[in-house]
């Protein structure tokens, strides 16, 4: 694919030579920080979480924005349709076959045999959501708290709205609403540039935090849960490369080379909501269509969760083992849907899956105290979910993309 003159930015240049080798001098450096002063590393927490922070304040309007562009550019409701079609359809699918495997990765490695269950949790982990309630959580009752809260769902469906009245108009006043939704889309980008300026030193801080505080402490059957996990995820990652070789206009080698500062950040944040932004913006630079990446990354943020999926069934099955239950192959169909809901339901902050892996053990009668066991290492758990759900992503994009492009 290629850029026009006006998709492109005058910083760009500098970044792709330059923002990549900082980011990654800020990682080699946060990993020495980490190994150097073990726990005491603790004190550079705030200046993560203050990178995240800044990220989430951009990502917010930048979604809301710069779909209200998308949808206005789109022109009408049947290409709508025609997306969202695909777009749900890819996210599904990849989601059924993620959760799979890490099912399949914990039955094999067998990484809760033997273990002991010693930890506790106190009070309530909360309960299975039903399809209603999801549905209706979906639409927001006040505008303002949608905002305020960070509700990517939310956004994502008052902006469809917006969108859907904004192409009924007719005249000038669609013309300068489209105008408007451009114009705000462009500050938030802007603001995006400046913020990942900060970003070797945020990225090196949270990199530091996550040697210093977990270095020491992949041993034993979390090894094995560990290991079997990111092997799942691997695989999932072959058949992104796959996928994008095969019916995508990338080569899996330019798609990793030109998004390595999207990945660094995933790796360092752990939020999708947090990378959103960065992704957003990483699509443009890959002369992606706004129309298309502008509704399939927000979307995806909120409903694609591959990596959260893998870990999920892995998360169940390490329990089971631990627990010494064992189940029937019929009840692998209602682990699938369960698993399947809850992980299009889990949020996008650091963090998150590990509520929803606590309802989902819930939900089976299983034990929940394995949640301080995996909470323990929970950060280099989610390393692997946040990239994988944002990989999956940027691929269903870029696959999108390209079934779009052929229709024109």
């Amino acid at each position: 694919m290629t850029r026009t003159p006006a998709e492109s930015d005058p910083g760009d240049g500098q970044r792709r030579t330059g923002l990549g080798t900082r980011i990654l001098i800020g990682m080699l450096a946060g990993v020495v920080v980490g190994a150097v002063m073990d726990e005491r590393v603790a004190v550079l927490q705030p200046v993560g979480d203050l990178f995240i922070n800044l990220l989430v304040l951009a990502a917010v309007p930048l979604v809301f924005f710069n779909l209200l562009a998308g949808l206005t550019a789109l022109g009408d409701t049947r290409t709508l349709g025609r997306l969202a079609g695909k777009t749900l359809g890819y996210y599904l699918s990849t989601d059924l076959i993620a959760l799979s495997l890490g099912i399949g990765a914990a039955v094999l490695l067998r990484p809760g045999d033997g273990m002991q269950l010693t930890e506790e949790v106190a009070g309530p982990v909360g309960e299975v959501p039903g399809v209603a309630a999801i549905l209706l959580g979906m639409i927001p009752t006040n505008v303002f708290r949608a905002f305020s809260d960070g509700n990517v769902v939310q956004l994502v469906v008052l902006a469809l709205l917006l969108g859907v009245a904004t192409m009924a108009l007719r005249g000038g006043a669609r013309e300068r609403l489209a105008t408007a939704y451009e114009d705000l889309a462009g500050l938030f980008r802007r603001l995006v540039h400046l913020i990942l300026w900060t970003a070797p030193v945020g990225i090196g801080a949270l990199i530091a935090v996550t040697v210093g505080r977990y270095g020491a402490e992949l041993i034993g059957p979390m090894a094995r849960f560990l290991g079997g996990l990111w092997a799942a995820q691997l695989v999932i990652f072959a058949g992104y490369m796959t996928l994008l070789r095969l019916f995508s206009d990338f080569r899996p080698g330019r798609f990793l080379r030109d998004t390595g500062s999207l990945w660094a950040t995933t790796a360092a944040t752990t939020s999708s909501l947090a990378s959103l932004s960065v992704g957003m913006e990483t699509a443009r630079r890959l002369g992606l269509p706004r129309g298309v990446y502008s509704f399939t990354l927000p979307l995806g943020a909120q409903l694609n969760k591959d990596g959260t999926a893998a870990m999920l069934g892995a998360v169940l099955i390490f329990t089971a083992q631990a627990a010494g239950v064992e189940f029937t192959p019929a009840n692998f169909v209602a682990i699938l849907l369960l698993g399947l809901l809850l992980s299009e339901g889990s949020g996008g902050i650091p963090g998150g899956g590990l509520v929803i892996a606590l309802i989902y053990v819930q939900a089976f009668g299983l034990p929940i105290e394995v949640a301080a066991i995996v909470g323990g290492i929970y950060r280099l758990v989610d390393i692997g979910n946040t990239t994988i759900n944002i990989m999956g992503d940027m691929v269903g994009t870029s696959l999108v993309a390209r079934s779009e492009a052929k229709r024109g």
